[in-house]
């Protein structure tokens, strides 16, 4: 995630901000000396795709997709996010697009408001967003937001992930998501409380900072009133998957 570079970042702002108590120009804020100018508003993008993988288990095959991207400024960003899943040979399981502004509230943190559009086999939702995005102590990065639907049903969703370095190509990067409900929601099969929990450990090789490919592990499990929908439509609540798959940015 582009969090991780945040220190850098920090560290040469301080560097651009030069000695302490010195002259400003009036025009730009830049020091007196400073030979060229300071471009805050530089517009920038980023795109992400961290995980865009093949899932195997039970003898299904699968795929999965999450990737996000951000146009804007060091201050205002329109942030996109995607992801969804499905299996080889059948209708798309269920995908989501988000539009998010994105503005930091912190050092370390942006606060996310916005839409979110659900798609795939389920029912169609539309939903607002607001959520924060960062990095907290350790270097975990955070991704946390609520959703409100256009049928007023309200969600919550929590993922974190942290990058473990063997060798400057070598990393693994466990990842946990949880989602919860503040209600039933018997359309979409979904219980009250902790709905779904998802763990898992990938293993990449990074051939450049751009491009790594990796092999993991994934186990999910629906969890209480979601587990009993799962159940009495002939489903394993609980899943162990094989994935590989590819990571890159730009």
């Amino acid at each position: 995630m582009i969090f991780k570079y945040l220190p850098l970042i920090s560290l040469a702002s301080v560097i651009a901000a030069g000695p302490a108590g010195a002259q400003e120009t009036p025009q730009t804020g830049a020091p007196a000396d400073w030979p060229l100018p300071i471009h805050d508003s530089q517009t920038l993008t980023f795109f992400q795709a961290d995980r865009l993988e093949y899932r195997g288990h039970s003898g299904k095959d699968g795929y999965v997709w999450d990737a996000q991207g951000w146009i804007g400024d060091d201050y205002n960003k329109l942030w996109v996010k995607s992801e969804g899943e499905g299996a080889f040979g059948e209708d798309l399981e269920k995908a989501e697009v988000q539009a998010l502004y994105s503005r930091p509230v912190s050092p370390f943190f942006d606060v996310q408001a916005g839409l979110r559009q659900d798609l795939g086999s389920g029912p169609d939702r539309t939903y607002g967003v607001i959520g924060l995005q960062g990095l907290v102590p350790y270097w975990f990065e955070v991704d946390s937001a609520f959703f409100i639907s256009d049928k007023g049903d309200v969600t919550a969703r929590i993922e974190a992930e942290y990058e473990l370095l063997f060798t400057q190509r070598l990393v693994l990067q466990p990842r946990a998501e949880l989602n919860f409900a503040f209600q039933d929601v018997d359309e979409q099969g979904v219980g009250s409380g902790l709905s779904t929990a998802e763990v898992g450990a990938r293993l990449r090789y990074e051939f450049t900072r751009q491009f790594a490919p990796y092999v993991g592990i994934s186990w999910e499990r629906a969890v209480g009133d979601t587990a009993d929908f799962v159940r009495a439509e002939g489903g394993d609540p609980g899943t162990t998957s094989f994935v590989a798959g590819i990571r890159l940015w730009f």
